[in-house]
C-alpha cells in the first residue's frame, strides 16, 4: 500500500483534536485533557490566554486565538474538533464554519439526544461549573432550547471544585471533588424524582461519572461519552468475525 505525506504534517493518526484552556488544573485520568482518558490517540492545543475566567465569563475577544488552535490542530490531520470547557461553545456557530470540519465544543450538544431517549414527563439532571453562567441567553446561542425538564445543580459554591477548578489553586482533591459531584447528583434526584438522566456538563467531571451512576443508578452522560460516539463516526472501523 502507498501513503502520501499530507500538508507537511510530522505526526499522524490523531483523529479528534481538543482545544485547551490555559489553566494549570491537574487534568486526572478521565478529564478531557488527560489523554489516557481515551482508547485511540488525540491531540491537544493550548489556546493561550484563555483562561478560565474568560471562559466563564463568555468573552468573546478570545475568538482569534481560539480560530488559530483549531486550525492548527486541523492542519495536522484531526477529522473534529472538541474543547476542554464547555462555555467555549459561545464561538461553536462560527468556529463550525471558519474551519470547515465537524466541531462540537459542549456536552450539552447530548441534550436534544437524550431528549428523544426518555419520556416526554421526565427530566434532565445537568451538574455544570457554574450554574451562574449557564444562562437562557447561554443555552440559545448555542442552539440548545430551554425547557422545563432541564435542571441544573452547579458546582460554584463547592469548596474543593471552587479552589482547583474555578480559582485554579494548582492541586486538586480528587476524593473531595468525587463527593460534591456526587451531592450534586443526589441533590438533583431528590428534588424531583422525575430527573431519568445525569448529564456532567463540565469536562472536568467525567472521571466521577461512575460515583453518580452507583448513587443514582440512572444513566450518565458526560464530555466523554460525547467524544467517543463522534470519533466512531469519523473512524469506522472494519468488522472481522464468522456466521
Amino acid at each position: 500500500m502507498l501513503y502520501q505525506q499530507k500538508n507537511m504534517q510530522v505526526s499522524y493518526g490523531e483523529a479528534i483534536g481538543i482545544l485547551l484552556l490555559d489553566s494549570p488544573v491537574p487534568f486526572i485520568p478521565g478529564d478531557v485533557a488527560n489523554a489516557t482518558t481515551y482508547d485511540f490517540p488525540v491531540r491537544f492545543k493550548k489556546v493561550p490566554g484563555f483562561s478560565v475566567k474568560k471562559a466563564l465569563g463568555k468573552n468573546e475577544s478570545i475568538y482569534p486565538e481560539l480560530l488559530n488552535a483549531a486550525m492548527d490542530l486541523k492542519s495536522n490531520g484531526v477529522r473534529a474538533v472538541t474543547g476542554d470547557c464547555g462555555f467555549m461553545a459561545l464561538h461553536q456557530k462560527r468556529l463550525k464554519q471558519d474551519l470547515k470540519i465537524p466541531v462540537f465544543l459542549s456536552s450539552l450538544f447530548q441534550i436534544p439526544f437524550i431528549r428523544h431517549i426518555i419520556a416526554d414527563s421526565e427530566k434532565i439532571g445537568i451538574i455544570t461549573a457554574n450554574a451562574q453562567s449557564m444562562t437562557l441567553q447561554f443555552l440559545e446561542s448555542i442552539g440548545i432550547q430551554q425547557g422545563s425538564d432541564l435542571l441544573v445543580e452547579g458546582l460554584e459554591n463547592c469548596s474543593e471544585f471552587k479552589s482547583a477548578v474555578l480559582d485554579e489553586k494548582g492541586m486538586l482533591d480528587s476524593k473531595k471533588i468525587q463527593e460534591e459531584v456526587v451531592q450534586a447528583a443526589l441533590k438533583l434526584v431528590s428534588k424531583e424524582n422525575r430527573v431519568k438522566v445525569i448529564l456532567l456538563e463540565c469536562s472536568v467531571l467525567p472521571p466521577y461519572a461512575q460515583a453518580v451512576q452507583t448513587a443514582t443508578g440512572l444513566p450518565v452522560f458526560d464530555y466523554i461519552t460525547m467524544i467517543n460516539y463522534v470519533f466512531n463516526a469519523v473512524v469506522k472501523k472494519t468488522y472481522k468475525g464468522f456466521m
